[in-house]
């Protein structure tokens, strides 16, 4: 694919691509897993322990506390980037910061402040459903196919 770019180029474009490649500083794929991996670990110790918190001190069973435990989550992490710390995080973690729901939260977060000039309706909320969108939509979709074959192995056998 990249070789039929390179071909639709002018010399000097081609020229200017092989100089713009050699001078991209290399990116260290064990370094990025690593923290990566780092960030995305802390994130779920903290909802762990603050999923154990609501079992020992709030009187929950574990299935009741799943569900305040991922509402905290995402609370803090819409705090945490209002405050500009998330994005911090996010920029050193990549994509381990990113996977868990705080990183569904922090984008529709980042996207209503981003927007919020332009009014709540036009603004936040149409902004920020460009986003949420496609991911429920997908997300539902592959609810629905791992459903469909559950059912058709678990009525086979």
């Amino acid at each position: 694919m990249a070789n039929k770019k390179l071909k639709k180029l002018t010399p000097t474009q081609r020229e200017y691509q092989r100089l713009a490649l050699s001078r991209m500083p290399k990116r260290s794929v064990a370094k990025n897993s690593l923290r990566a991996f780092l960030a995305g670990g802390l994130i779920c110790l903290v909802g762990e322990c603050v999923q154990q918190m609501l079992i020992h001190w709030g009187g929950m069973n574990e299935r009741q506390a799943a569900n305040p435990t991922v509402a905290i989550l995402i609370i803090a992490s819409v705090v945490l980037t209002c405050l500009g710390v998330y994005d911090k995080l996010g920029q050193w973690a990549g994509a381990g910061s990113a996977v868990p729901v705080t990183g569904f939260a922090n984008s529709m977060a980042s996207t209503a402040i981003e927007h919020r000039s332009e009014g709540v309706v036009l603004g936040i909320g149409a902004n920020m459903f460009k986003l949420a969108g496609p991911v429920i939509v997908f997300g539902t979709v592959a609810a629905f196919a791992i459903a469909t074959i559950r059912l058709i192995f678990t009525q086979g056998g």
